[in-house]
């Protein structure tokens, strides 16, 4: 970790990762397709209102993609990336700021996504741009998988629909809120359970029930779930309070408040947890990679979602001088 002197307030200590996920990480040779790919399917259900947000959002959404799944066929890449626009464009529009000063509002759009993803009939007339989308994904992320992974995307889609919800009605009044509440929320909210739970149909493989349940893969999934909503929440934690954004539901308030520290200490505790996750991460990684078949498989694409997320920081959407708007 870095801890020098620092004129700026915003540069503040964040975690060395690179014992446990050296880069430079590997993208897909799709890459610039999913990129244009996202951009048009914004662009065909309008999602996104100005051209300039489109694009941001196909940018980091098709890169991250590209490395998250860098073994994926063309086809997966596409049905990953368009669902995580829905998401991050869902959580745009809906969640967050939006949802904070309507909730009741945002319980019934997320109510009428829920009916969608149980399968049953759409209410009266024409869906929403959102709920066209999401019929679409659905029906073809339907047809890719298998009837288990799909029930495990469709949970996890879910329970990231809820998370989106809790949010927003915590997120002006956090005092309550604790660190394990938090926790307990947060891989939701940062959509990562719902990535790992595309990874098999995106990879083409599926593993067992009883590798599923077992302490090293649990742990592991565990660990990268922390790992991503905590890098998540110190990348973005500058540009979030310059802007005027919402911060006291976020891992660097909430240690602030815990331990009645100040920002710098709060950002070491966040870091130190970081690394911890890790390293426990790169250990089982390390672990599992080892068997053969599904269980190997698990491992890596468990390392390359890690490898994406850490990726996600350096991106410009994170800078301070970014004004770039967009979930």
């Amino acid at each position: 970790m870095s801890d020098t002197a620092r004129a700026d307030p915003r540069v503040l200590p964040m975690p060395d990762l690179s014992g446990s996920f050296p880069g430079p990480f590997p993208a897909s040779a799709y890459a610039d397709d999913i990129e244009r790919h996202a951009a048009e399917w914004l662009g065909t259900y309008a999602l996104v209102g100005p051209e300039r947000r489109r694009s941001a959002l196909a940018d980091i959404t098709g890169q991250g993609v590209a490395r998250t799944f860098p073994t994926a066929d063309r086809e997966g890449l596409f049905l990953c990336a368009e669902l995580f626009v829905w998401l991050a464009a869902f959580d745009d529009a809906h969640g967050e700021a939006a949802g904070a000063r309507d909730p009741a509002r945002l319980a019934r759009t997320i109510a009428g996504c829920v009916r969608l993803i149980a399968g049953h009939d759409e209410p009266p007339g024409a869906p929403g741009p959102f709920g066209a989308a999401l019929r679409d994904l659905l029906a073809r992320f339907g047809a890719r998988a298998t009837p288990l992974q799909y029930l495990r995307l469709t949970g996890h889609l879910r329970d990231t629909l809820f998370g989106i919800l809790w949010e927003a009605h915590h997120i002006d009044s956090a005092e309550h809120i604790t660190l394990s509440d938090y926790r307990a929320m947060r891989p939701h909210t940062v959509f990562v359970r719902t990535l790992v739970a595309t990874a098999e149909a995106a990879l083409g493989y599926e593993l067992p029930e009883s590798d599923r349940s077992s302490e090293p893969v649990r742990e592991l999934e565990s660990a990268v779930a922390d790992l991503a909503g905590w890098i998540n929440d110190l990348a973005s934690y500058a540009k979030e309070t310059a802007r005027g954004g919402p911060s006291a539901l976020t891992l660097p308030a909430l240690l602030m408040r815990e331990h009645g520290c100040d920002l710098d200490e709060a950002f070491r505790r966040a870091s130190r947890m970081c690394e911890r996750r890790s390293a426990v991460a790169a250990a089982r990684i390390a672990e599992l990679s080892a068997a053969e078949g599904p269980l190997s498989d698990h491992a890596r694409a468990l390392k390359s979602i890690a490898c994406s997320y850490l990726w996600h920081t350096g991106h410009p959407r994170y800078q301070v001088a970014d004004a770039s708007s967009g979930p």
